[in-house]
């Protein structure tokens, strides 16, 4: 598998995104990163994977962060990183509206990629500096990049605590 920081790129992110619901902002979310009209996943079932997964119960963990995920027929990870220009309700755990968005699409056979992805990405949202640098970004460009920066230091714990010591 590859790993998340090589998935991200300005073309699967979304910055200073408007949207009004969570609903729409999935919906959304499921047209930008499905397959064209001859492709594999269509955004209807990419949308219908993440509402399933969210009917289950919010995927909105706090402090403003979504991780909406789930598993539909298709042959690689899909990923989707989005900011919001304003925050909606997302139902979250501590009922804060959520602003930013990272979304993981993973092939249905998949059984542990999808564990080793949230655990990095909680990682990396557990941090209050992180999150408000990438809400701090003010296009595409800059939020991957600074994704894939917080993402690779998730990935390999010595960075981090080399990044802390220096």
């Amino acid at each position: 598998m590859s790993h998340l920081a090589d998935l991200i790129s300005p073309t699967n992110t979304l910055c200073k995104h408007s949207a009004k619901s969570r609903k729409r902002i999935l919906q959304t979310i499921a047209e930008h990163i499905a397959d064209g009209p001859e492709g594999s996943v269509s955004a209807d079932n990419l949308f219908e994977g993440l509402m399933e997964r969210e009917r289950l119960g919010s995927t909105g963990l706090g402090e403003g962060v979504a991780i909406p995920h789930c598993r539909v027929a298709c042959s690689t990870i899909r990923i989707a990183l989005v900011t919001l220009d304003q925050p909606i309700d997302y139902e979250a755990m501590d009922g804060e509206p959520v602003d930013l968005i990272f979304v993981l699409v993973v092939p249905e056979d998949e059984q542990t990629i999808h564990l080793d992805a949230l655990a990095e990405l909680s990682k990396v949202f557990v941090d209050p500096v992180n999150r408000d640098q990438l809400r701090q970004c003010t296009d595409a460009q800059s939020l991957a990049d600074k994704m894939r920066h917080y993402l690779r230091g998730a990935a390999d714990p010595g960075a981090q605590v080399a990044n802390i010591q220096a």
